[in-house]
């Protein structure tokens, strides 16, 4: 299906990206939906949360058994509450589609009881979940939608095994999904490493930096024995700290192992859904790594590239609380789930 993106048009006085990426993560308003939570256990012994989200006048039961259902999967130390998590439950809703948030491990207020954490790469949950919902929902339409963290690993588990990795036959389940949406992806983690490494990047990531640490502290007692805890409490910047915790918990040879093996283009080739790429040429987190696309020459990809909008920003219009992405996405869904948008 042939679907139109609408030109982005950022609020004036607001093609800053540094405006966009913080304002807009501010002023989403987190009303209007209720949630209703479910507890899946992991075959290692920990477990992940859902969120399904009954948005006001338009709750899972109301929409009906047999409408389609969106898995959403959120950015670094966000969670399925956060702002354009309600802005994209509500948009879905409006058109006739049910969503459901997975909080990624330690995401839903709660630390996990394993030593393992989460990842931009970590895609065994996501299935865990998907194979969950169809087993539960075994006839309806399903996508997924990730944003960030979130929309690497959402590719990443489009792609994983994919025919057209090297040929090989797949043996994931990305069949169970029908259409998907990726907003403010990182296609390189390598360049965008750097990128947060320097300058502005650096100020983003001590927002990110004080979350991690605070988790590291209290999953100490089940780390301690896998890692040098000092050593990760001194880390300065992401990439340090993925060196210190994230590559050496999780089995990878060193941080740039970590970021080459996790990085979402890698994958694209491999993606047979429809899959929508939206993402601004400013965003203050990435380093410019369009060439992924191209060279991944995959027809089910369908990229949304804008001059402005910041990270997980895309605030539109005349005025403040309206926001492109998560419209442009819902719209995507209803082409190819609903057969309208």
């Amino acid at each position: 299906m042939n679907f139109n993106i609408q030109p982005f048009i950022p609020v004036r006085g607001l093609r800053n990206p540094h405006l966009q990426s913080i304002l807009a993560s501010s002023l989403r308003p987190q009303n209007g939906v209720d949630f209703r939570r479910q507890r899946l256990n992991t075959p290692d012994g920990d477990f992940v949360d859902l969120d399904f989200a009954d948005v006001a006048g338009m709750t899972w039961a109301d929409l009906g058994d047999d409408t389609p259902i969106i898995l959403l999967l959120h950015g670094l130390e966000g969670s399925a509450r956060r702002g354009y998590a309600y802005e994209t439950y509500k948009q879905l809703a409006q058109r006739g589609i049910r969503s459901v948030g997975l909080n990624f491990r330690s995401c839903s207020g709660e630390m996990n009881r394993t030593a393992f954490l989460y990842h931009a790469g970590a895609t065994g949950d996501v299935a865990l979940v998907m194979d969950w919902l169809n087993a539960q929902f075994p006839s309806v339409s399903k996508g997924m939608i990730g944003f960030s963290l979130g929309a690497n690993v959402l590719l990443k588990y489009l792609g994983e095994n994919g025919a057209g990795l090297d040929g090989r036959v797949k043996t994931a389940c990305p069949e169970l999904v029908e259409a998907a949406v990726a907003i403010s992806p990182p296609f390189d983690m390598v360049a965008g490493s750097q990128v947060f490494s320097h300058g502005t990047g650096k100020l983003y990531a001590r927002l990110f930096l004080r979350s991690l640490k605070e988790k590291t502290r209290a999953h100490a007692s089940l780390i301690a024995d896998k890692i040098d805890i000092e050593k990760v409490l001194q880390a300065q910047t992401v990439e340090a700290f993925d060196d210190a915790l994230t590559a050496p918990l999780h089995g990878f040879d060193g941080v740039m192992d970590y970021y080459e093996k996790s990085r979402s283009g890698n994958f694209l080739p491999g993606i047979e859904v429809p899959t929508l790429l939206l993402r601004s040429l400013d965003d203050p987190f990435f380093a410019d790594d369009r060439e992924w696309v191209t060279r991944a020459n995959n027809r089910n990809l369908i990229p949304g590239f804008t001059k402005h909008g910041g990270h997980v920003g895309f605030m539109e219009g005349a005025i403040s609380r309206h926001f492109w992405a998560e419209r442009q996405a819902a719209r995507f869904f209803a082409l190819h789930l609903l057969g309208h948008n």
